[in-house]
């Protein structure tokens, strides 16, 4: 029998398939406190929802600051960067979040998103003529991440000589801060989160300097009167990550799903409706975190001011109550994007549009030249170990 008890994000069913466990408790306990975590863990639509947009109760302050599981070498390692993120615009309240916010929000215009399409196109182009001689290889680390990181480089404005080191440097961020990691690896990967925030912060200080066109001299040159030189750094820092890691997650988690559904190629027309299907049924997010500021009562269950909360927003997804059906992938499901794979109310991802136009663009681009696209037989198929994120650690196949 499911209880509670066994919600263990260690595990690998937390990522690979967590769903018929998540809808007893959506039935049964629709808040529970899970141990594993250290958190209450809120997994129905309505609630979810709720609690994103009740940041005075569910407060974001502190709630991306470094995983609890981190050992105390590591946090003397760490020192005063332990508290990193601690000014980055999703891990804020208002009224500082609303400041924030509306300085990046300056540079992901519609205009400026959709200038990026057509270079995110040509990179996939590039990257298959490349590729499709070789019949086949790792849809993840060959075909879902270049183009997004060489994209996110530009936008951000990294030189392409440095792209290699960031993408290394965003695997340390990620399994640091996102995923459970052994006592003897976590100083590791400090080490290559500090040498990651440097590299972060001569870039801002060299294009204040020398402004160029890109996000972080925009970033910049609002240093002293919208923003500081740390929360420009933080927000430097995090934004690669998104591009570097949760967008080719969702690509991949993507790709997987509409092979094993039979729906490969995706017709242009249903492109878009495609990508909304799959966030909602395979999100690259799990949740996200928040702490109470006031005890809150729900479902007969009290949660203690300054608690941890965990918004499962995979759980809400697969809410039979909104989804029809939600284990059944349905292209054509017409509230697909009712998801909050994105996150919901102020903190609805900044990058949003820019993460669709590439999962569209990518759909568009690798379903016209890889129509044949297919999973090589008895290949695994393993997710990363994470708290909150969806990536497959490899994606066999051949066209």
């Amino acid at each position: 029998m499911i209880t509670a008890n066994d919600f263990d994000v260690s595990a690998a069913w937390h990522v690979a398939a967590p769903y018929d466990f998540l809808r007893v408790l959506r039935r049964e306990r629709p808040v529970f406190r899970s141990e594993h975590l250290g958190a209450y863990v809120i997994t129905r639509y309505e609630d979810v929802r709720a609690a994103y947009g009740d940041p005075r109760r569910f407060s974001s302050e502190g709630s991306l600051t470094i995983s609890r599981t981190l050992s105390e070498e590591t946090r003397r390692t760490l020192g005063e960067h332990g508290s990193f993120l601690s000014s980055f615009v999703a891990n804020i309240d208002p009224p500082a979040h609303t400041r924030l916010r509306r300085s990046v929000s300056r540079a992901f215009t519609p205009r400026a998103v959709a200038a990026m399409r057509r270079r995110f196109s040509d990179l996939n182009e590039e990257l298959l003529e490349r590729a499709l001689p070789r019949g086949g290889g790792d849809f993840v680390a060959e075909l879902a991440h270049p183009p997004s990181v060489k994209l996110t480089a530009r936008f951000i404005g990294v030189p392409e000589a440095d792209e290699a080191f960031v993408q290394e440097r965003v695997k340390d961020w990620f399994q640091l801060f996102l995923s459970p990691q052994p006592a003897e690896r976590q100083p590791v990967l400090a080490e290559g989160f500090l040498t990651y925030l440097d590299y972060v912060d001569k870039l801002v200080a060299a294009r204040a300097a020398e402004p160029r066109d890109d996000f972080v001299s925009l970033m910049a040159s609002l240093i002293g009167t919208e923003l500081s030189h740390r929360e420009v750094v933080e927000l430097i820092s995090t934004i690669l990550l998104g591009g570097n890691d949760t967008v080719p997650n969702q690509l991949g988690n993507s790709v997987l799903r509409l092979l094993r559904e039979g729906a490969w190629p995706v017709p242009p027309a249903m492109v878009q409706s495609a990508v909304e299907e799959c966030m909602r049924i395979d999100g690259a997010s799990l949740g996200s975190f928040r702490h109470t500021t006031t005890d809150v009562e729900m479902h007969g269950v009290t949660i203690p001011a300054g608690s941890l909360c965990l918004l499962s927003t995979d759980s809400a997804a697969h809410d039979e109550t909104v989804f029809t059906e939600p284990e059944r992938f349905r292209i054509d499901r017409r509230n697909a994007d009712a998801h909050m794979t994105l996150g919901y109310g102020i903190h609805f991802c900044v990058g949003a549009a820019l993460a669709r136009l590439q999962l569209r663009t990518a759909l568009e681009v690798l379903g016209r030249r890889l129509p044949g696209l297919r999973l090589a037989p008895g290949g695994p198929i393993a997710y990363r170990a994470s708290i909150v994120g969806r990536g497959l650690s490899a994606l066999h196949v051949e066209w």
